[in-house]
């Protein structure tokens, strides 16, 4: 096949490009800078020649600032423009096309459905409430001429994702080799995680299965606390998970991001990924986080 991903150097994009080659397929970047690929201005997001979008199978949107910091309305506006803006301005430059991608898929985030406590919640779930919220429901959105134009859309809303390379497994892994590990809040509100390989592997599905469109929730079949997140990370490194970090301090220190990423509670479930018969690499927290802690 022939593909475009942009974010192709994020955690998720460069592990998805590394497969795409392994697997013999003709994989071109969309980038910003200078180099070899599609070039579009990210302060606009206007191509610099939208003919040579023309004639992939399947576009792979990833790009977007990143959220993790403290929550400026310079940053909250950049978090929410680069990805609002950027698949609006892609899904329309893809629409006008005369050979159309078959499948655009546009990353999303669990981010959707709010805290919600112990609540199961699955691709039918309603939309929470909060900036992040507000984010995925425009950025889902924002598709929608590509999905008016024929081309089908997948939206995976992707959980934590467990890597050592990047995003949360890295940041916590120093803390907790010194020992200096623990539980975030009360312990109790629920992470729905992934692993990368797994992330990957969802994307690949959505690409390759027909029957799969709209959001697809990108987590492992069982989701957990804080605490027993915070107890196998430690077990795995055979470390002490000793030294909480109180909701206050986190809010201290991250401010708005606390309540949103880190103290929010999300009980999400992959049912449209079992549904259309995706088969998970990673299930058993403990047995992951040994497996990636092993490979580094």
């Amino acid at each position: 096949m022939k593909l475009l991903v942009s974010g192709s150097t994020g955690l998720v994009g460069a592990a998805l490009c590394d497969r795409l080659h392994q697997d013999g397929h003709d994989v071109q970047r969309l980038i910003r800078s200078d180099g070899e690929g599609v070039k579009w201005d990210t302060e606009t997001y206007t191509f610099e020649a939208p003919s040579h979008l023309e004639g992939f199978d399947a576009v792979i949107h990833l790009g977007g600032e990143s959220i993790v910091g403290r929550w400026s309305d310079a940053k909250k506006q950049r978090i929410r423009d680069s990805r609002v803006k950027s698949t609006a301005s892609l899904a329309k430059a893809l629409a006008d096309l005369t050979s159309k991608p078959k499948v655009l898929v546009v990353a999303s985030a669990i981010g959707y459905y709010g805290d919600r406590g112990t609540e199961e919640l699955t691709e039918n779930s309603s939309a929470g409430e909060g900036f992040l919220t507000e984010v995925c429901e425009a950025w889902e959105a924002a598709a929608e001429p590509a999905r008016e134009a024929g081309i089908r859309v997948v939206h995976p809303r992707f959980g934590m994702l467990l890597s050592p390379k990047g995003g949360a497994l890295k940041a916590m892994l120093t803390p907790f080799k010194l020992g200096l590990g623990g539980r975030v809040g009360s312990g109790r509100q629920y992470v729905s995680w992934a692993s990368l390989d797994d992330a990957v592997g969802a994307i690949l599905h959505a690409v390759h299965t027909e029957s799969v469109s709209g959001p697809v929730n990108v987590v492992a079949p069982a989701p957990c606390t804080n605490l027993e997140l915070t107890k196998a990370l430690g077990a795995a490194l055979k470390r002490p998970t000793i030294f909480p970090v109180p909701a206050f301090g986190a809010r201290l220190i991250f401010g708005e991001m606390a309540d949103a990423l880190l103290l929010a509670s999300q009980r999400v479930l992959p049912e449209r990924l079992k549904a259309t018969g995706y088969s998970f690499r990673h299930t058993d927290l403990q047995e992951t986080l040994r497996e990636l802690l092993q490979k580094g």
